[in-house]
């Protein structure tokens, strides 16, 4: 494994959200001083999780110098690509071009309980799939963004998307959950992020790994040179109090049952989280063959944990877990 990171949602206490941002701030200083190659942020619209993880990233680029950022995903249903373009560009300028958006399509979850506050009528119909990417992609790139360019009256205009960041658009990345997915990250040439979802598209039979594996496998046929990322929920018991132990056991005893059978009307497969010492969480990794079909990982972190929970469980992956995986930590940037 070459390179290592981690995902958090940010939780926040509804009467007094300071605080929980001011932790994930926190949690991102620590991955970088624990040698992690980047942190992740997961959108929560309307939740009490991170609703925008941009501006946090923005934060913490001025807290940090070396650790990259991600965002996975951001939903584009809930965005404007022209002004995510704009917001995508000036955090990894601040940030010394250390961002890596990932993002995904289709309509926003809820939809018609927030039409009215997010797309409200007589607003035109929105397109939430493939031309909503790719305006994005265009926009990043630094393609044309309207009509006029020059100088009108003291102002200065540009047709491009301002400012612009040269190396942006070779970071973006697609969270997939399906084969048609995967190969369209593929063919788009972003990077591609999997994660503990993916559609059983009727295959359940094969098992999570064997689905996620055909999805990477299809992406780089696709896009040989592309990056690809996974993201499992792995929990390292190696320095965990007992009480911490039986509290991730009963976590990911809660949550098993739903990786038996497909889910939805989508048919989703879960795969199950993985918890105990390194070297058996290690042990289980090598037999996925999906993980074996990688490079790097971003290891979920459970939504609803204690501070100190995640500082043992990012601890015990950067000086336990990393390690028996072949990986080292990235020292600090001079």
């Amino acid at each position: 494994m070459e390179r290592l990171g981690f995902l958090t949602i940010g939780l926040f206490d509804a009467s007094d959200p300071g605080p929980g941002h001011e932790t994930t701030l926190r949690t991102i200083e620590l991955g970088e001083q624990l040698g992690f190659d980047s942190a992740w942020l997961r959108h929560r619209h309307l939740q009490y999780g991170i609703s925008s993880p941009v501006a946090v990233l923005a934060a913490a680029s001025q807290r940090t110098s070396r650790i990259e950022f991600g965002t996975a995903v951001t939903p584009l249903g809930w965005e404007n690509p022209l002004r995510l373009a704009e917001d995508l560009a000036t955090v990894d300028l601040l940030s010394g071009g250390r961002l890596n958006p990932g993002v995904s399509v289709g309509p926003p979850r809820n939809l018609d309980a927030v039409r009215d506050a997010l797309y409200p009528a007589p607003a035109p119909a929105e397109d939430f799939g493939d031309e909503r990417l790719t305006r994005l992609l265009r926009l990043v790139a630094g393609e044309q963004a309207s009509t006029f360019e020059g100088t009108e009256g003291f102002e200065v205009y540009s047709r491009r998307v301002e400012p612009h960041s040269p190396g942006l658009r070779s970071r973006m990345w697609y969270g997939a959950a399906s084969l048609g997915s995967a190969r369209r990250a593929g063919e788009l040439r972003m990077n591609l992020l999997t994660s503990s979802v993916v559609r059983a598209e009727g295959n359940e039979a094969a098992g999570f790994a064997a689905i996620q594996r055909a999805q990477i496998d299809e992406f780089r046929a696709a896009h040989p040179e592309g990056r690809v990322s996974q993201g499992l929920v792995v929990i390292p018991t190696d320095t965990a109090t007992p009480e911490q132990r039986a509290k991730y056991e009963a976590y990911a005893a809660e949550r098993t049952p739903r990786t038996r059978t497909p889910q939805g009307p989508a048919g989703m497969l879960f795969a199950r989280d993985i918890v105990g010492p390194s070297e058996r969480i290690a042990e289980q990794l090598r037999a996925d063959e999906a993980y074996r079909a990688v490079t790097e990982v971003v290891f979920a972190l459970p939504f609803s944990f204690a501070p100190e929970d995640y500082v043992q469980i990012l601890t015990d992956m950067a000086t336990r877990l990393g390690p028996v995986l072949g990986w080292s930590p990235r020292p600090a940037a001079v």
